[in-house]
């Protein structure tokens, strides 16, 4: 080895004294990067919490357009149980308007109970949500109203 490719003490003192620096500059990187990543974190956790509570929301919303369905269906299914024995006298015997209503004004009454079946037996309990939910005691009284219609709505078929 030549003396000038020896380094010398001085050039040695340098050369540790910017690895030094290096690595107090990379620990304060490393530092900001971290808290970075925590306040990161953080904003993914708040973010997900979020979500889970608009979920919430949706199928809240979704399970009272579930409940509007079967009523709308169970209505649809007593008018045309009843408009049956208006519109199909004399087309029919008087047994198969009967027949008919009957079975339409059943279908009804089991479009009512199956609008709350999902209020009286959850299949997995419900979220928390920010929205407030229509009482449940509503639901059973509409439909309990509702079938009674209906089922005078049968007895009105078979009477006369």
């Amino acid at each position: 080895m030549t003396p000038a490719a020896t380094p010398t003490a001085t050039q040695t003192q340098a050369q540790a004294q910017e690895e030094k620096a290096t690595a107090k500059v990379e620990r304060a990187e490393i530092k900001q990067a971290s808290r970075h990543i925590q306040a990161a974190a953080g904003g993914i956790a708040e973010s997900a919490d979020r979500a889970t509570q608009l979920a919430a929301d949706r199928t809240i919303y979704a399970a009272e357009r579930t409940y509007a369905a079967w009523v709308r269906t169970g209505l649809a299914a007593l008018a045309s149980g009843v408009g049956a024995k208006a519109l199909l006298t004399g087309v029919l015997p008087d047994l198969g308007i009967r027949l008919a209503g009957s079975v339409l004004i059943l279908f009804c009454v089991f479009c009512f109970l199956a609008a709350v079946w999902r209020e009286i037996f959850p299949v997995v309990p419900p979220p928390i949500p920010d929205t407030r939910r229509i009482p449940s005691l509503f639901f059973y009284l509409i439909n309990a109203a509702l079938a009674v219609v209906a089922l005078m709505a049968l007895a009105s078929i078979w009477m006369r």
